[in-house]
């Protein structure tokens, strides 16, 4: 079998015209499989994706049969709603539950499936405009960088021209976990999508079962009732619809990325303090209709510009606290703007790696250290850095000291 494109998706060879169903070609299936990493874990069915991989001439054509069947109509087979959790600590106290990420396992097979589903979806999205411009995560030709500039482009300009702002940062409580199952078809009705895809996410998200794992032991399988599967190809897509519509009535400007969400206005006058009062209230209608909670502990306000009245708002019925600094899609913004405090911030870990890599490897060949600056080191000073970019020369000296000490090694 030739290897088919990798621009080819599952809806290049979908029929949507007067009431034809979808179809799925085993050429779409083989590109799939090939690509599968083989060092990733398998998931309950014990189907591991190095086998699938080394066997994709055999099994792509019964497994297309398999997607088409099962897209055709919307029956989901029961190892593909089923997931291994396994927790990864993050940091804190290893004896709080709270400080450790849930990882999904899950059929392959079924990542499979989804991925041909997220393409048919993606391409519905792409062709009806349907997402809105301000969300950045998990949308084609958009990221972190694009979300900063474009949200910051406005807000600076405003305190440019002499105007106090106030930025506010707001984060939804265990986002993906609360997602309800019914208003998600709803809005997937409401965009258009096809009766199959939706039937068949229906069927994907009903009855959904998961264990943790961990230490060699297992708990006994748990159902689930709300929520998008974590990790899941679907995950990121079905949510962005799930949260479209957040700035509906909203006046002032709001950004988006994923879960997190910025609201900025300028605040000079009562008039536009108020306002964002407004915007807030609106914001927390739009959660409890759609079942969902803002995390109220991490909102926090950014207070920018000259004669800023550091006002205070309200998150329903608790107050939001404020903050000289906040860390934004992993940039430090300050009250000032300065970006001083990203550099010296950078300046550091960047720094402290560097002597990480000089404590620990003995060699000083260009051809040793080169490579473990360009990965370890570089990636921490070029994030974003379009966005953060230095403007005193202290800022510049202090970075440059780290970029020039790599390179000299």
């Amino acid at each position: 079998m030739n290897k088919v494109s990798s621009q080819t998706t599952a809806l290049d060879s979908t029929a949507w015209g007067a009431g034809d169903q979808p179809s799925v070609e085993k050429e779409v299936v083989w590109d799939y499989l090939e690509k599968l990493d083989e060092h990733k874990s398998m998931g309950p069915d014990a189907l591991h994706p190095r086998v699938l991989k080394e066997l994709a001439d055999v099994i792509a054509e019964p497994l297309a049969i398999i997607f088409e069947n099962s897209w055709r109509s919307g029956k989901v087979p029961d190892d593909w709603k089923k997931a291994k959790l396994v927790p990864i600590f993050k940091k804190g106290k290893k004896e709080d539950p709270g400080k450790y990420r849930p990882v999904s396992l899950t059929s392959v097979p079924g990542k499979i499936m989804e991925q041909v589903l997220k393409d048919s979806i993606l391409k519905h999205l792409e062709e009806r405009k349907v997402i809105r411009n301000s969300q950045h995560g998990f949308t084609q030709g958009k990221s972190c960088l694009t979300n900063l500039i474009a949200f910051y482009e406005e807000i600076t300009g405003s305190v440019d021209e002499g105007k106090a702002v106030d930025v506010l940062f707001l984060d939804f409580s265990k986002a993906f976990d609360t997602v309800s199952h019914s208003i998600l078809a709803s809005k997937l009705k409401k965009y258009g999508l096809d009766e199959w895809t939706i039937k068949w996410i229906e069927s994907w998200l009903d009855c959904w079962a998961q264990r943790v794992v961990t230490n060699g032991s297992m708990s006994s399988w748990q159902p689930v009732s709300s929520g998008v599967p974590q990790r899941s190809v679907l995950e990121p897509v079905l949510f962005n619809i799930l949260i479209n519509d957040l700035e509906d009535g909203v006046d002032w400007t709001l950004s988006k990325f994923a879960d997190g969400t910025k609201l900025g206005g300028e605040v000079n006058t009562l008039e536009g303090r108020d306002r964002i009062q407004r915007d807030l209230d609106k914001l927390e209608d739009w959660a409890k209709r759609n079942l969902m909670k803002f995390n109220k502990d991490k909102g926090r306000v950014l207070h920018l510009g000259r004669k800023n009245p550091m006002h205070c708002y309200r998150l329903g019925t608790e107050w939001l606290g404020s903050s000289s600094a906040e860390k934004d899609l992993g940039v430090t913004v300050e009250e000032k703007l300065d970006m001083s405090q990203q550099c010296a911030l950078v300046a550091k870990k960047a720094s402290g790696i560097l002597g990480c890599i000089s404590r620990g490897i003995a060699s000083t060949s260009r051809d040793m250290i080169i490579p473990l600056y360009s990965t370890l080191v570089k990636p921490h000073l070029e994030y974003c850095v379009q966005f953060w970019a230095p403007r005193y020369k202290k800022d510049v000296k202090k970075l440059w000291k780290t970029s020039s000490g790599g390179q000299q090694k």
